[in-house]
């Protein structure tokens, strides 16, 4: 029986998250960590930026899935408007 939370991954137990944008559970690995600071969305290249993290397919279609579901508010349980000109940016510049 598989442990709950972990997925078998090349021979070895893996995290699963949630998309926040598509609702898809998959290995932590294949997503972006997203974490707020001062307001401002940014990706957590490196996973070790404190705060609460949601997180993302590295895709823009995520995102603006997750924009239209207004997901992000609830993800970091923000009250106020968060800006996500860094994440589109970092995203579009992947993208090209």
């Amino acid at each position: 029986m598989r442990p709950h939370g972990k997925l078998e991954y090349g021979g070895q137990a893996a995290p699963l998250r949630t998309c926040v944008g598509c609702r898809v559970r998959t290995v932590s690995s294949e997503l972006l960590r997203l974490v707020v600071v001062e307001g401002v969305i940014v990706p957590d290249l490196r996973r070790r930026l404190q705060g609460r993290g949601a997180s993302l397919h590295p895709t823009l279609s995520c995102l603006e899935l997750a924009e239209r579901r207004r997901a992000f508010p609830r993800a970091f349980r923000a009250a106020v408007p968060l800006d996500l000109s860094r994440l589109r940016g970092h995203l579009e510049g992947q993208a090209g």
